[in-house]
């Protein structure tokens, strides 16, 4: 694992007045100051509010834009910064500020982390957890948002912050799979807090925070979901994680775009194969030929790449051996299989295999019913395929 000290912080400081806290924000609505050009900034002059005391000819110097200069010598958005402290504190948003203690550790290391962070919900606990992210195709197929679905269940069950963007398809397949799980999951937003992107997830978003999960974004309150924002949002996605997950993506899929920011931040990158014949294949299958990502096919995958303290806690014990042979052991059936999981899981047996029509005439089940069943089960190790479409109970 490339990072070593996930959970480093820096010792607390107590959160910034709200006259700090009004020019860290000022800053970030500056027209012409983003991520870079305030990183520039600050490195030059030590804080926000040093900034706003420099010279014309000093913030000239570092060539920003004439209206940038012009807006940070005449103050132009402190009233509103102001406005805008008092507007999330009725909303229950938190607004993080680069240089204080609560910042995200992981997120304060990447190349232009964002100078202020907009925070709902239980974002803390959410953070201090080992976080990874899943992003893929908005138009994905039913594999893919099963896919999603089950690999982001396993790893919430196990005490991992499921990470996305609430984007359509699979970003809501893996905030949905931890919530199955009762786990915690992140939504980073490409708008400001109070405003839900697409609109048919504000039930989504509800139910994200009343399960202990969290909402994030850079961007001030009220700003729409404008196009330029997302690239920016999938930085903050993959710079608050250990690892991104890509599950379906086509050969422009902008969830290829996190997978880029993600290498460049030193973060793990891991792809899920699809079928070569599927366009929703072309992204993951590049990523695993022929840029490093790491194939997927369970959540063990996942977390065998995570800091060994992590992977330790999280992975199950290697078997006993006894006079050197394995000792078995029961295989309860889980508590928490559907429906259907629970009829074709019962049908089978570790010394004998039965045919998927077998399953089909016994069950009853339509076939994507059966398939998604058997599909679920083999995701999470309870059953493998042998050749000839049969199946049968692992040990």
């Amino acid at each position: 694992m490339k990072l070593k000290h996930w959970l480093h912080l820096s010792p607390f400081i107590p959160h910034p007045s709200a006259l700090i806290m009004r020019e860290w924000i000022a800053l970030n609505m500056t027209p012409g100051v983003g991520p870079r050009a305030a990183a520039k900034l600050l490195e030059r002059f030590g804080s926000a509010e040093a900034v706003f005391g420099a010279t014309r000819a000093e913030l000239e110097s570092l060539r920003l834009r004439p209206e940038a200069v012009e807006s940070i010598r005449a103050r132009e958005f402190f009233d509103k910064a102001t406005e805008e402290i008092e507007h999330a504190r009725s909303l229950g948003v938190d607004i993080l500020l680069l240089d204080d203690g609560v910042y995200p550790a992981l997120l304060r290391e990447i190349f232009d982390p964002p100078i202020t962070l907009y925070v709902k919900g239980a974002w803390s606990e959410c953070l201090e957890k080992p976080c990874v992210a899943m992003v893929g195709s908005r138009r994905c197929s039913t594999y893919g948002q099963n896919v999603a679905t089950l690999l982001a269940r396993d790893l919430a069950e196990r005490g991992v912050t499921i990470i996305s963007g609430l984007a359509r398809g699979i970003d809501a397949a893996a905030h949905r799979g931890a919530l199955e799980a009762k786990g915690r999951t992140v939504a980073v937003m490409g708008t400001g807090l109070d405003q839900v992107y697409p609109r048919d997830h504000k039930k989504l978003v509800d139910e994200i925070l009343a399960q202990g999960g969290a909402l994030v974004s850079e961007f001030p309150l009220e700003t729409p979901p404008a196009p330029q924002n997302f690239p920016y949002r999938n930085r903050v996605i993959s710079g608050l994680s250990l690892g991104v997950v890509l599950v379906e993506a086509a050969e422009n899929s902008g969830s290829l775009i996190t997978a880029r920011l993600a290498m460049e931040q030193n973060r793990e990158v891991f792809a899920v194969p699809g079928n070569i014949t599927s366009r929703n294949s072309f992204g993951t299958n590049y990523l695993i030929k022929g840029a490093g990502a790491k194939l997927v096919q369970q959540w063990q995958d996942i977390i065998s790449e995570m800091p060994q303290e992590i992977a330790a806690q999280l992975l199950p014990p290697e078997p006993k051996k006894i006079k050197g042979r394995l000792v078995e052991q029961l295989q309860l059936v889980p508590a928490d299989l559907t429906t259907s999981e629970h009829s074709v899981f019962m049908l089978l047996s570790t010394d004998e295999s039965a045919h998927i029509d077998q399953l089909a005439e016994t069950t009853q089940l339509s076939i994507p019913e059966l398939t998604g069943a058997l599909l679920g089960l083999e995701m999470r190790e309870l059953i493998r395929q042998l050749p000839g479409k049969c199946f049968i109970r692992k040990l």
